[in-house]
């Protein structure tokens, strides 16, 4: 049993039975003498992917769910979906494309770092490194001396998938792109 104020993003708990990735959490501090402190948080059911939004006092607690975590390589993708295999056993397994829909413009083929959910011996979701490098394919040309200014502008990467990137970056830059929130970091080293 893990209580309310333990709770922590990437957990896996038990939710109305079901095991459930934790993706955020509020707190919500009483402002009365006596009240409890509130955890708001909002989880991923890893089965039927639906997203909950749930509360509980600081002294409520959940079971963490019982799963294990291994190492997969994103092989490559193809009309049937999105292909991976197992570091360990060298297994292959596939997801449709639906499934991943939201993490599909982060990966790239042959990517490393990646982890699959497993629950009785069955892979129930893909979890992506925090942070990913990627290529710069098509943006504006940067514009010299505007390092210093805070503006943006898009930029497509490799995979697709659009972001915001400071005005002076040109294509053929590697960015470091956020998986969580979707947003730029910083140039690649």
């Amino acid at each position: 049993m893990v209580p309310a104020k333990d709770f922590k993003r990437r957990m896996v708990v038990e939710i109305d039975g079901a095991p459930h990735m934790i993706e955020h959490i509020q707190v919500q501090t009483p402002s009365a003498r006596g009240a409890a402190t509130l955890y708001k948080i909002k989880a991923r059911n890893l089965k039927t992917k639906n997203r909950v939004e749930k509360t509980y006092r600081g002294t409520e607690s959940l079971n963490e769910s019982s799963f294990e975590r291994r190492p997969v390589q994103f092989l490559y993708r193809d009309g049937d979906g999105f292909h991976f295999m197992d570091s360990a056993d060298f297994n292959q397994f596939s997801f449709s494309a639906d499934d991943l829909r939201e993490l599909a413009p982060f990966m790239t083929e042959n990517m490393e770092g990646v982890e699959s959910l497993v629950v009785d011996d069955e892979v129930i979701a893909i979890e992506l490194p925090d942070t990913v490098e990627l290529l710069i394919t098509d943006t504006a040309p940067g514009t010299r001396g505007n390092s210093a200014t805070g503006r943006t502008k898009p930029a497509t990467l490799s995979t697709g998938h659009t972001i915001q990137v400071p005005e002076h970056l040109d294509s053929g830059v590697t960015v470091r792109v956020d998986t969580r929130t979707g947003e730029y970091l910083g140039r690649a080293n």
